[in-house]
């Protein structure tokens, strides 16, 4: 009895957390979990190796072939506790904003995106530059996906300003110098997992950039989603369902819903035009409010 009770107390903990929240749990879960089993491989002197490459991103094609899972899966695992902390304190700071101007479907297909077009960067440059031959590496962690997310976000609201310590800064510079960063780094070590970072931060300049254009270059991605997305969309414990509704207030829903999106899509092209500090208190907690659902 008190183990369900702590079961359900778990849940809807879990429940409470927003798409973001949810996500960075998993990742930290992917770090502790392979560090328990390194125990006991240890304990059995099996090499650890064994489990990992099964998860990490290849650089050799001829291996991911026949591992193609690891496009996604070389993203939850990350090399060290610093590695981990700050892909995920980036991630948070990111979603903060992400999430108060667009839904937790739009978050997930540019964060897996992210993560999808960074593997293939990595991969496809160590089959391109002289500078990798014969070298054959692993990469892991979230760098690409979060990359893509706070691009996108400095693409989206470019004029949006956030406090960094002592003074307030542009996400477009943020965005930008996050960029410069990876390409000044790439011949002092970890060249692929750089590469990656621009690929992921590639297609989150490219999905916002398409996206204040009315094209969302992530619904083909919705489907391959959804199933994933179940596990991370919030619920209202509270919340009733009442099916039994006459044919007219059905219709007045449905021109509730088309009145709700067109108060959205006009906040998101004041965004695009002004930035989103040019938004009214009421206009941001009606954003806000949508973001969450």
């Amino acid at each position: 009895m008190g183990y369900m009770k702590f079961q359900d107390q778990l849940i809807y903990r879990y429940e409470l957390l927003n798409s973001a929240e949810k996500l960075i749990l998993i990742n930290v879960i992917c770090f502790v979990l392979p560090l328990l089993l390194k125990t006991i491989f240890f304990l059995f002197n099996i090499p650890f190796t064994f489990f990992s490459s099964w998860f990490n991103l290849t650089s050799d094609w001829s291996v991911f072939l026949f591992q193609p899972w690891t496009i996604l899966t070389y993203s939850f695992l990350h090399s060290g506790f610093f590695h981990l902390f700050w892909n995920m304190y980036l991630l948070f700071f990111a979603s903060r904003i992400f999430l108060n101007l667009l839904p937790s479907k739009t978050f997930f297909s540019t964060y897996f995106l992210g993560v999808v077009i960074g593997g293939f960067t990595f991969l496809i440059s160590y089959s391109l530059f002289p500078a990798f031959i014969n070298t054959t590496p692993r990469m892991v962690g979230a760098s690409a996906g979060v990359m893509a997310i706070l691009v996108f976000i400095a693409t989206f609201t470019p004029e949006q300003q956030v406090r960094l310590i002592f003074f307030n800064i542009k996400l477009q510079y943020i965005g930008l110098a996050f960029v410069l960063l990876d390409v000044i780094q790439i011949p002092y070590g970890n060249a692929g997992g750089h590469l990656a970072h621009l690929g992921g931060a590639s297609l989150g300049f490219l999905y916002a950039y398409r996206l204040k254009q009315g094209i969302d270059i992530g619904l083909p991605f919705d489907f391959l989603l959804n199933k994933i997305s179940v596990l991370f969309n919030k619920k209202t414990p509270l919340k009733t369902v009442f099916k039994n509704q006459k044919s007219n207030s059905k219709t007045s829903e449905k021109s509730n819903d088309n009145s709700y999106q067109k108060n959205i899509d006009i906040i998101l092209d004041k965004i695009s035009d002004s930035g989103y500090d040019s938004l009214s208190k009421e206009e941001k907690e009606f954003l806000f409010k949508a973001g969450k659902k």
